[in-house]
């Protein structure tokens, strides 16, 4: 036996499936950003850095005493509370009172990657996404041996195969909204040809120069659910990413498949979780005050970076400016690394972003006022 190879040798691995983890490239940069004498700002990632709102964690608290097992499904108060979230605000509905159209999940990276998986497929399936996106996307095909198919216009797309056509917007990495006739094209063209819509609608209540629009608003769907589903996440609008909090909302078919596979995996949100998203989304103040702290950052940073002599370009929602110099990207991350600031290179969102840096304003009021100086210093 102690001769034996290991399995991943003797089968193949599966991470020999996926791409290098992008920011793991970030290394040199990093430390050279570190190096600066007033310290490193970090505008790399999207992760919060405010405060959980009050009235979430003296929710989660209160919850703290759960000794048994949360269902996959949730609460009845989760579902209740994602169902009237999703009809106040996404313009949803009628949905259906049995929670038939809502569930839960463990955050929507989680989702994003294993969804290609719980759904069945595989290798001569195809899932596509857009061409500059959010690497998960892409990592959820490969992880099913599915095919991964980046597009910029999904309707000239070959339906052939195609299973899974995932949307963001607003969009990660370029801010980009789609509006509500785009995206009603799209929905009919993916009913026509059998696909299965993901609609990744994170960034919907962050929207600066536009009002974004979920797929699941009548205008867009018609009012009817079918082939449609909208991923959601109290991440960015609620500080919650620590908490790991997101939820499903849409056609019932698919979402009782998954719930199904979900029990089978024992893929349960936390109870005090569950009980902390219930607070979340029945309150509106703590949404505006975040959003009020972001729009100072973006202007800020928005304005710093224009006066540097970069140019931005969509960013119109969302919590990155999508900005260039017009050379190459990975020039732009180690110039702004001299400067103490580390930014994330277009392409890891893919080719078509290789002369872009994605620049995040999740940091304090005090990194971000740094930063500014830093850019106007030259």
């Amino acid at each position: 036996m102690g001769d034996r190879p290991p399995a991943s040798a003797r089968g193949g691995s599966l991470s020999a499936r996926l791409p290098v983890f992008p920011w793991d490239t970030l290394a040199g940069a990093r430390s050279t950003a570190e190096a600066h004498p007033e310290g490193l700002v970090d505008l790399s990632v999207g992760t919060p850095v405010d405060s959980v709102p009050r009235v979430i964690r003296r929710t989660l608290a209160e919850a703290a005493d759960r000794p048994g097992y949360p269902t996959v499904w949730g609460t009845a108060a989760l579902r209740n509370a994602i169902l009237s979230w999703a009809e106040r605000r996404l313009g949803a509905g009628p949905l259906e009172l049995d929670h038939p159209n809502v569930l839960p999940v463990v955050g929507s990276k989680e989702l994003v990657a294993w969804l290609p998986i719980q759904l069945g497929l595989g290798p001569g399936d195809r899932v596509a996404f857009p061409h500059l996106a959010y690497p998960t996307y892409e990592v959820g095909a490969r992880l099913a041996g599915a095919e991964p198919v980046p597009y910029e216009d999904p309707l000239e797309l070959d339906p052939t195969g195609l299973r899974l056509l995932w949307l963001n917007s607003p969009s990660n990495p370029t801010g980009r909204v789609l509006a509500p006739e785009r995206l009603r094209t799209i929905v009919e063209w993916a009913r026509e040809h059998d696909v299965l819509v993901l609609s990744d609608e994170c960034y919907l209540e962050l929207g600066w120069e536009t009002d974004p629009v979920s797929v699941l608003d009548p205008a867009v769907c018609g009012g009817e659910v079918e082939g449609l589903i909208a991923v959601h996440s109290l991440s960015k609008r609620s500080n919650l990413a620590g908490y790991r909090a997101a939820f499903l909302v849409g056609d019932p078919a698919v979402l009782g498949e998954l719930l199904t596979i979900r029990k089978h995996g024992g893929m349960m949100v936390p109870a005090p979780v569950q009980a902390a998203t219930v607070a979340a989304l029945g309150d509106d103040e703590h949404v505006l005050e975040q959003r009020a702290r972001y729009a100072a950052r973006r202007e800020t940073l928005r304005t710093a970076l224009t006066g540097a002599g970069f140019r931005i370009e969509h960013s119109e929602a969302s919590l990155y400016l999508w900005a260039t110099r017009d050379e190459p990207g990975r020039d732009t991350v180690a110039w702004l690394a001299e400067r103490g600031i580390l930014v994330a290179p277009g392409e890891f969102y893919g080719p078509a972003g290789a002369s872009f840096v994605r620049v995040a304003f999740t940091a304090t009021d005090e990194r971000v006022e740094q930063a500014a100086r830093r850019l106007a210093a030259g």
